[in-house]
């Protein structure tokens, strides 16, 4: 199969830590009696930051202390998950050497800000697998726009059309979509639906069905 790049999601992709964000979601919204979290992170998955607050505002109110449960909630969990300690997605290592074998650029496309990008990168010792990172902070717009799957295939110097994107969010996919890359989406929280089989290229369990799927 001819590609000449592959781009990844982070969060849900590289790492298994949308369940431990939840978690600790969970235990901020018991301490301070916040309803439908789950709701609420579900609906969050793919966004940076901004975008984050303001669907929290949304849901909870103009009034809602989110930097507040925010700072508790990242301090809970870099406590818990901090110095290479988030665990990584069973595959990722094997389809990154493959990927370096064959010769293929890859990218990183992720809404977390940058710092903590490179310091979980870092820690897991992942961090100079990636020719490019693009993260939440360096693009005027969230996903579910195109706008970071473009930066990276731009910083990568490949067409979308040429590049796979591997995504695990609703947002994720429709952003890699609309970019043109063609999208692979490995679920992870959120289960595949009629619309990201629609958008998505193909579904896939797990990233060594990718590796499977690309030729690798």
């Amino acid at each position: 199969m001819k590609f000449d790049a592959v781009v990844f999601d982070m969060d849900g992709v590289i790492f298994d830590s949308e369940k431990k964000v939840v978690e600790c979601w969970q235990e901020i919204a018991a301490k301070h009696n916040i309803e439908e979290i789950e709701e609420a992170c579900s609906a969050c998955l793919g966004l940076n930051r901004e975008a984050t607050k303001v669907y929290f505002f949304s849901k909870y109110g103009e009034d809602f202390p989110y930097e507040e449960y925010k700072t508790e909630m990242s301090d809970l969990f870099h406590t818990r998950y901090g110095n290479g300690k988030i665990p990584v997605k069973q595959g990722v290592r094997e389809i990154l050497d493959s990927l370096k074998g064959h010769g293929k650029k890859i990218a990183l496309a992720t809404s977390t800000r940058e710092a903590i990008v490179v310091d979980e990168l870092k820690a897991a010792g992942l961090y100079d697998y990636f020719d490019a990172i693009v993260c939440g902070n360096m693009v005027e717009k969230s996903k579910p726009e195109p706008d970071i799957f473009l930066m990276a295939c731009e910083k990568l110097a490949v067409v979308p059309k040429d590049a796979f994107a591997i995504e695990d969010s609703y947002n994720g996919v429709r952003s890699a979509s609309s970019a043109g890359i063609r999208t692979i989406m490995v679920p992870d929280l959120a289960p595949a639906t009629e619309e990201m089989r629609e958008l998505a290229e193909v579904i896939l369990p797990s990233l060594y069905e990718v590796m499977e799927y690309c030729g690798l």
